[in-house]
């Protein structure tokens, strides 16, 4: 087997793609000193590392775990990044891909950000390192980092859950217009003065889309204010009867809650019915996602139902024709969403 370094690809610009000799020369060190910092790096000077990482950074270099001469080979296995393994929203994502990728005879290489970019970056060197055939990662944001290793990689992406310009394919939905449209149901009952619950918006920004869109379904109706409760903590259902106590304490005129998901929206339900609130008569109640304990709670939940499998089947049959240079279509696909009127509002 040959120990020889193989020859750089070509990156989705069309340019070569970063070696460890271009760290070396953007760092203004050897090259046998930027595999060392790999390979050895508490023998490597820490003013001499601190270089060296910000030059892998700035060229956007991923390291290639995979040796000699099958180091130009890709693998069978597909990363596979997602902000939670706990969330069943992921989990019906990861059913779908995972159905579509065995199929085929690929492997999925799980991943999770914990709604942090910085993690994102991390992981994404580290499984690229393995001559991935492609990869799927959640959302089109990423931070420069995370982009410029993405840029450099000439490989098939697909970027799910929500819809914009990406870096090659694009699966999911429109978060904004699902928001506008559970306020526009809302509207349509006669309740005004809704507030719309979520927490950790800053991190979780497509529950931030869907409040954008709620926002604007509330302009358009004539209603300038749109109330927003933004958690500092994400406790799923214990954070939706936090919420729901907290709106009625402090805006008792509040005649219907917009949650930001499912979980927070029964966490309010069942709070509701140890406090004695009813609901929808006191005050209505709304999620999003569509998950099975929705149709459980009393009332069932009103719900917009996001197509999560169908999501990652979709992104997957995408990601294996790019892999075996087929047609893929579109290249962001739009799957859509359901409102389903239940007895919460």
């Amino acid at each position: 087997m040959s120990n020889q370094t193989p020859s750089p690809r070509r990156n989705r610009k069309g340019a070569m793609q970063p070696t460890l000799n271009d760290v070396a020369r953007e760092a203004g060190v050897s090259s046998i000193t930027v595999s060392r910092y790999f390979t050895s790096p508490d023998n490597v000077r820490e003013a001499t590392r601190i270089k060296v990482e910000a030059a892998i950074e700035k060229v956007g270099y991923v390291r290639n775990m995979i040796a000699g001469s099958l180091a130009s080979a890709t693998s069978r296995v597909i990363p596979v990044i997602v902000p939670s393994l706990s969330n069943v929203v992921f989990i019906d994502v990861i059913k779908g891909l995972q159905d579509e990728f065995e199929a085929h005879g690929y492997q999925l290489l799980l991943g999770k950000t914990d709604y942090d970019l910085t993690r994102e970056t991390q992981l994404i060197r580290t499984f690229l390192g393995w001559s991935a055939a492609g990869l799927v990662v959640t959302g089109l944001r990423h931070d420069a980092a995370t982009r410029q290793i993405l840029e450099n990689w000439n490989q098939p992406i697909v970027e799910i859950m929500e819809l914009g310009e990406g870096l090659d394919l694009n699966v999911g939905m429109d978060h904004v217009a699902a928001g506008r449209a559970m306020t526009e149901h809302l509207l349509a009952r006669g309740y005004r003065d809704i507030h719309f619950a979520g927490a950790e918006l800053d991190r979780d920004y497509r529950a931030a889309m869907r409040y954008t869109g709620h926002r604007e379904a509330l302009a358009a109706a004539g209603i300038e204010e749109a109330p927003l409760l933004d958690l500092p903590v994400r406790q799923q259902m214990t954070s939706g009867a936090q919420a729901l106590e907290r709106i009625r304490d402090q805006h008792p005129e509040c005649d219907a809650i917009h949650f930001a998901n499912d979980d927070m929206a029964c966490g309010a339900i069942l709070a509701a019915s140890r406090l004695g609130i009813r609901i929808p008569d006191d005050i209505a109640i709304a999620g999003f996602n569509g998950l099975p304990i929705g149709e459980h709670v009393t009332p069932q939940l009103t719900t917009i139902i996001s197509p999560r499998e169908q999501i990652g089947r979709v992104a997957a049959r995408k990601l294996l024709a790019r892999i075996n240079g087929e047609p893929v279509g579109e290249l962001s696909h739009d799957l859509g969403f359901t409102l389903r009127v239940g007895g919460s509002t």
